[in-house]
């Protein structure tokens, strides 16, 4: 009996404790302690991180409010950004830490300054009309390693600074898009900026020739000169530039012949001269230049040399785009081994002679094709009609004849992007006449009647052919006899 008490007291006893535990406000008390604590823990932590965590110093960030005013002056950087610049920056302010080899001290400086807003994506401080390029920024910040301005000086001429031989030890790339105002000779930027990598300068008011030392930019990838007011001939030092993928020249008003030691570039990916004032011969090293895949020399003055034949020795083009040279001569055959082309212009060059049914049959990636304004006769491919991923296809203004081969799909599918006109004696059947791009074109007098082949090239095409003579024999026969 003293037993079953001790054993009841014990379970009252248990049960009472575990009431105690799961009860709803007991369980909660607990859990708001516990929360309380690590909190508390986790706030003295990030606390004792940022009273370790360097901080930008108070000369770095005074400089960088003084540029900012010099972007925009109508905006309170103190006030809008009152904290360490390197913990809560604006977009486009970029820093980075340091370690001190000797002293192991660790230290944090600006590395990345970008100007002018792009987009919602990349809300860059926004620049104002009287915008002006502070010197601070050739003086003042040597760790930077990017430095970005983007429709910033469009208005108010600015001078290009001059760049102390102190500068640029860091600096990765330099870009400088659509600043029409930004003015001077491109002597005055390229400097023996050896870590560099991208240099681009797009849509300002560069002038002048390229000076041979942009060939010290030794680690340069990306090189974009295009729409600025450069001239004379081209710098054989670019030849020095064995890690350049990208160079782009377009837009300006360069002369003379392309030196042949631009084909010296094995990393090469895209090469674009185009609107210039190039003239010669197109020069046959650009054959080196296996990895290519985006050509462009339209709009030049390049000879009557037609279509360099050497093209079919490059076989990682995508683009290749010639328009506007009077290169003259009959499209080569070429195409055997260029099935990755998408894109080819060959717009207004002088062209006679056919089109080869070979550009139909091996381009079967092509998207895009341009012939127009030539001298080009005969007729269409039907090869073109086979063309999967063909977007866009102009023939206007040649001396193509005959019948369109398209299907009606293929029409439907290219649609107004398949240009025909201004092709005299070019027809189409009557139940495709009504398309707008085939509005000029006239009917053809007679209905398309499929004729039926006969293949003689292989075993089975040559048993057909057996067949039918067989056949055609006993028919004679026949006629003969009966």
């Amino acid at each position: 009996m003293a037993r079953r008490q001790q054993i009841n007291r014990k379970s009252s006893s248990s049960f009472a404790l575990l009431s105690f535990i799961f009860s709803p406000s007991r369980m909660m008390a607990v859990l708001l302690k516990r929360l309380l604590f690590f909190s508390l823990v986790s706030t003295l932590v990030t606390i004792s991180l940022q009273q370790e965590q360097p901080v930008l110093n108070s000369a770095e960030q005074d400089l960088v409010y003084r540029v900012l005013s010099s972007i925009n002056s109508a905006i309170p950087w103190h006030t809008l950004f009152p904290d360490d610049l390197c913990s809560y920056p604006p977009h486009g302010v970029v820093c980075d830490y340091f370690t001190d080899p000797t002293t192991k001290n660790v230290t944090v400086h600006i590395t990345e300054l970008s100007f002018g807003y792009v987009s919602d994506f990349t809300p860059n401080p926004p620049c104002y009309p009287d915008s002006t390029f502070s010197p601070l920024l050739v003086t003042s910040f040597k760790h930077l390693r990017k430095l970005f301005f983007y429709q910033c000086f469009t208005k108010t001429q600015v001078f290009i600074p001059e760049i102390p031989t102190t500068f640029g030890s860091s600096l990765e790339e330099l870009v400088f898009i659509n600043n029409p105002a930004f003015v001077g000779p491109i002597s005055g930027i390229i400097r023996n900026f050896t870590s560099l990598k991208r240099l681009v300068l797009t849509g300002n008011g560069i002038y002048g020739s390229i000076p041979d030392a942009i060939g010290d930019l030794v680690n340069a990838e990306e090189i974009k000169l295009s729409r600025n007011k450069l001239s004379g001939n081209v710098s054989v030092s670019l030849s020095k530039l064995k890690k350049l993928k990208v160079l782009d020249l377009s837009g300006n008003g360069f002369n003379g012949n392309v030196p042949c030691t631009v084909g010296n570039l094995p990393e090469l990916l895209k090469l674009d001269l185009s609107s210039n004032g190039f003239s010669g011969k197109i020069p046959e090293s650009l054959s080196n230049l296996k990895a290519l895949e985006f050509l462009d020399l339209s709009y030049n003055r390049f000879g009557n040399f037609g279509v360099p034949p050497f093209l079919a020795e490059m076989p990682g083009l995508k683009e290749v785009h010639l328009s506007g040279n009077l290169l003259g001569g009959e499209i080569p055959e070429i195409w055997v081994n260029l099935g990755g082309i998408v894109g080819i212009g060959f717009s207004n060059v002088g062209l006679v002679g056919e089109i080869p049914a070979s550009m139909g049959v091996h381009l079967r990636n092509m998207c895009y094709l341009s012939l127009d304004n030539n001298k080009l006769q005969g007729k269409v491919p039907k090869e073109f009609g086979f063309l999967e991923f063909v977007n866009e296809i102009n023939l206007e203004n040649n001396n193509l004849s005959g019948r369109v081969p398209f299907s009606a799909n293929f029409t439907a599918k290219v649609g107004e992007k398949l240009r025909l006109n201004g092709n005299p004696e070019l027809c189409v059947d009557e139940k495709w006449s009504h398309g707008k791009n085939f509005g000029e074109l006239k009917k053809c007098c007679n209905p398309d009647i499929s004729k039926p082949v006969i293949f003689i090239g292989t075993s089975h095409s040559r048993m057909l052919s057996s067949s039918f003579l067989v056949l055609f024999l006993f028919w004679a026969l026949f006629i003969v006899f009966v």
